[in-house]
């Protein structure tokens, strides 16, 4: 499974803080941590800035090469601003790339579409639309054939796409965790070259012991046919379930990347 590191986020107010004061050892740090850590992509995202999209611009631009240069691990650029994206990988280097997000917004899934069809870039694709979150299954999955009509003809292929199926809070309505699931299961059986992905740590918002339920949900998700996740790498338990939910899926040969994990000591319990 594919681990995107979720640390480098202006929403969280500390790295916000960073961000706004241009503290580079603080975010040179953060980029790091979660490459040694084990991320397999480090997600960047800068915020809307407070004066102008030229501000956002110039901010992400800056984070980028704050972050690349501390790690040779691809970014996720996390914005839905296609102006922002653009600045972004006007600077970027490396092949690995991945952009997040779109959803199924026309004005938006083109030109974001074309920037990710030009760098051959691996697009996040929200199964979601205008009229924000389905609450269903049926609606999630209307969302996805929208986003892939308008992407294929923008060239940009089935396994570019990695799908999100959202995640909302358990504590505000507990029938959402199956529509999560479910619409996991039919992305895979609808679109079997594309990928899935989700924000893990949304199912447990406004609960206690957050941590337990997100490594719960990380399993039933697996089971579903998840093949990445957005969460702090920064987790050593987590990134141990990373690793027991890959043995457990089958995508783990003779259970030996879990071994290694385990000779190396970094398995916790």
């Amino acid at each position: 499974m594919l681990v995107i590191g979720e640390n480098i986020n202006a929403s969280n107010k500390s790295v916000g803080q960073a961000i706004s004061s241009k503290n580079r050892e603080f975010l040179e740090n953060l980029a790091r941590a979660q490459s040694d850590a084990g991320a397999d992509y480090i997600d960047v995202n800068a915020g809307a800035g407070h004066d102008s999209w030229e501000h956002a611009e110039a901010t992400m631009q800056w984070l980028v090469e704050v972050v690349q240069a501390v790690t040779d691990k691809p970014l996720a650029i996390d914005s839905n601003v296609p102006s922002v994206v653009e600045a972004a990988l006007r600077i970027y280097r490396g092949d690995g790339l991945m952009i997040n997000s779109v959803s199924a917004e026309p004005e938006r899934l083109e030109s974001i579409g074309r920037l990710a069809a030009e760098r051959q870039a691996m697009l996040v694709a929200l199964a979601m639309g205008t009229a924000g979150i389905p609450d269903n299954v049926e609606d999630r999955l209307t969302a996805c054939e929208l986003i892939m009509s308008h992407l294929a003809p923008l060239d940009i292929k089935e396994e570019q796409v990695f799908f999100d199926p959202l995640v909302l809070p358990i504590a505000v309505d507990t029938t959402q965790v199956l529509v999560t699931l479910k619409t996991i299961q039919q992305i895979k059986l609808r679109y079997p070259s594309a990928k899935t992905v989700m924000g893990l740590s949304n199912i447990s918002y406004g609960l206690p012991q957050r941590a337990m339920v997100n490594r719960a949900f990380l399993l039933m998700a697996a089971y579903a046919g998840l093949d990445a996740v957005i969460l702090n790498p920064l987790d050593a338990k987590m990134m141990s379930f990373v690793k027991i939910a890959d043995m457990l899926t089958g995508k783990d040969p003779s259970c030996r990347g879990y071994i290694r994990a385990h000779r190396k000591g970094i398995l916790v319990d």
